[in-house]
């Protein structure tokens, strides 16, 4: 019997229906068509934002506070305070092996609880907070409690011993899968600070874990959009004060204390800067062409790197003075210090050198003075065993756009930040053989020395956050299209008056500079959103003045254009890739205030008077009005 075969007008028919399929596929990938009750949240804390509890029985001479299982170390500040010796102990980790102090080990808290406060208490609750405003935005805005999902981690390891000791890359994958499968939709990452490098090793641990075929599938069904907030994408600065001075980060220790300490972590490297220009061997292809996944990570640099000053950041991250000895004599034990006489040391004429970002990421500023530093040896084997020879990825190397469908990142610009130093010998023992003799700022596109003189180098066209500089975070302008849209309106509710907008800028890869005004006295946030992109793709970056790395996650102003750009996407009747920035009014009631002027409640198309017991003043009984969801509907 001869099989049947379809007849032209049916082939047509099956031909049409599998273009518009493609054509509504590709149309909708950047976007999340559906209920938002299906969506979930994911948080990837930062660097020391993750609660520790200790796992151990620890007896605390001298003190009547001792540390017992699931006692809080970091952070409780009164036993750090009353018993630092403990203390230390329980935070301390083996230079070399990461493994715990033989007395104490802690292990990272696990749920919100872990990321919210992390000295939880009257006084010390909100000088710890982190991410606990962002937890209360959720809950007024009616999210389920298990729609957000904190992923802590021990912020003390590198990447690989995440892994090797708490599986935590599986872990995450896991999470990811079973929000999925709870909730029916993907996820939303929000990631701070060191996260942010969190989540871009996930990614590339991913590859190995998943067949290459799936792997961008498995993306665009677990990951709708990813938040990178202060994401330090070229490293930070003030690691290497950290690393050669300490930083106790307003903690009561000594610099010499907390700079052991910090040196004891092998994350501590994982935020060096390093240079724009130089890449690391493939180790996904290599995986796949059978090299082994062992070998160390080369550095390859453009010719730019050699021809260009200070690896394409502000200036040279390092000038250091090397004392005229060499070897133990140049950290001596206090007893030395009393018995020696350090006048020979001044007679000796120091030599000063001076280390770009690159020097810096490859070792070479730690092998020039490791005949001066103890802790030189220590650091040159973590850089080469934890990152120059990880077997997932070297990440001590720029980062391009993950191949996620929707990305936004976010960080403040035009804050003073340290971008270099002057290092030279303190006649101190060790570990506080080091001082700071100055130090480079970069402040709204000028370089100044502490003492406020004017220094030259590459300054950016903005400064950066206090913490990381403006090269690093705005590295992530490179993820734009060849044209973009750029829009600079007040961070405050606005009526859409001072609205700057530049359409279609052209845009090859290098930073964008917005022909725009400022006032001095308004804080702006800048939008840079794709005009074209890769179908399927969209990127956007917000630069929000004046806000401060730390705090930048309790900004009311980042949670309320997170939360409209989510409620834009996932609405079904939105006409623009990116919600409007036309004008912003007040979304809770603490953002309703009287306005004694006019006798009224400020935004009277938001907010309404509406005393409820318990005001103590008129601003207090401005509410948003209950009808304010149709409000909504003007940022479509």
């Amino acid at each position: 019997m001869r099989a049947l075969s379809p007849s032209p007008s049916t082939l047509a028919a099956t031909l049409l229906l599998v273009l518009l399929l493609l054509q509504c596929s590709v149309a909708s990938a950047g976007q999340f068509s559906g209920d938002s009750s299906k969506l979930s949240g994911i948080i990837i804390p930062g660097f020391a934002s993750t609660q520790l509890r200790a796992w151990s029985i620890l007896d605390c001479p001298y003190s009547p506070l001792d540390f017992n299982p699931l006692d809080l170390v970091w952070l409780d500040t009164t036993k750090l305070l009353s018993a630092v010796n403990c203390w230390l102990k329980c935070m301390w980790l083996d230079p070399y092996n990461q493994t715990d102090h033989p007395e104490c080990k802690s292990r990272p808290d696990c749920g919100l609880s872990a990321i919210t406060e992390l000295d939880p208490g009257y006084i010390t609750g909100p000088l710890s907070s982190v991410w606990k405003e962002w937890i209360k935005w959720c809950i007024e805005f009616g999210i389920e409690a298990n729609a957000i999902i904190a992923v802590p981690y021990d912020w003390r390891l590198s990447p690989s011993m995440l892994e090797e000791r708490d599986l935590y890359f599986h872990k995450l994958k896991l999470t990811f899968e079973t929000a999925l499968k709870l909730r029916g939709g993907p996820s939303i990452v929000l990631a701070h600070s060191l996260g942010n490098n969190v989540f871009r090793y996930f990614l590339e641990w991913l590859k190995l874990e998943i067949p290459p075929k799936h792997y961008v599938q498995w993306l665009d069904e677990h990951i709708h959009a990813y938040f990178a907030v202060g994401a330090p994408l070229l490293g930070s600065i003030q690691t290497v004060k950290s690393t050669l001075s300490g930083d106790t980060f307003g903690l009561p220790v000594s610099e010499g204390t907390a700079r052991l300490l910090f040196n004891s972590f092998s994350s501590s490297l994982w935020m060096l800067p390093f240079s724009k220009y130089c890449r690391a061997d493939n180790t996904y292809w290599k995986h796949f062409s059978g090299v082994t996944r062992r070998g160390h990570q080369t550095y390859h640099c453009e010719e730019q790197e050699f021809r260009s000053n200070f690896s394409g950041l502000a200036t040279n991250i390092i000038n250091i003075e090397i004392p005229s000895i060499r070897g133990f004599d140049a950290y001596p034990s206090v007893s030395e210090v009393a018995e020696t006489n350090l006048s020979r040391m001044e007679c000796g004429l120091p030599t000063q050198l001076s280390f770009s970002a690159r020097e810096i990421a490859d070792g070479t500023f730690f092998k020039a003075i490791e005949d001066y530093d103890p802790d030189s040896k220590r650091l040159l084997y973590q850089l080469e065993k934890s990152y120059h020879g990880d077997p997932v990825l070297n990440p001590l190397t720029p980062w391009d756009r993950p191949p996620i469908k929707n990305v936004f990142c976010v960080y403040g610009i035009d804050s003073k930040t340290e971008v270099g130093y002057y290092f030279a010998p303190s006649g101190k023992p060790y570990p506080d053989n080091w001082i700071i003799t100055d130090v480079i700022f970069e402040v709204e596109g000028s370089l100044f020395s502490r003492s406020g003189d004017l220094v030259e180098g590459n300054a950016g066209a903005a400064s950066g956050d206090e913490t990381v500089p403006y090269h690093s975070l705005s590295w992530c302008k490179n993820w734009l299209g060849p044209k973009v849209n750029i829009t600079r309106a007040p961070q405050s509710e606005h009526d859409g008056s001072d609205i700057q907008v530049e359409l279609n800028v052209e845009h090859h890869g290098e930073d964008i500079v917005p022909n725009m005004t400022r006032s001095t006295r308004v804080k702006y946030i800048t939008f840079y959103e794709d005009s074209e992109s890769i179908p399927g793709r969209r990127t956007a970056v917000w630069e929000l003045d004046k806000a401060n790395h730390r705090n930048i996650v309790r900004s009311p102003v980042l949670m309320r254009e997170v939360w409209l750009q989510i409620w834009h996407d996932i609405h079904p009747d939105a006409k623009s890739n990116f919600v409007t920035k036309a004008k912003r009014g007040p979304l809770r009631d603490e953002d309703c205030y009287w306005d004694y002027g006019k006798a009224r409640c400020a935004w009277p198309e938001y907010c309404e008077y509406r005393y409820v017991f318990g005001d103590v003043h008129l601003g207090q009984s401005c509410r948003v009005k209950n009808s304010s969801s149709d409000l909504k509907l003007h940022y479509l």
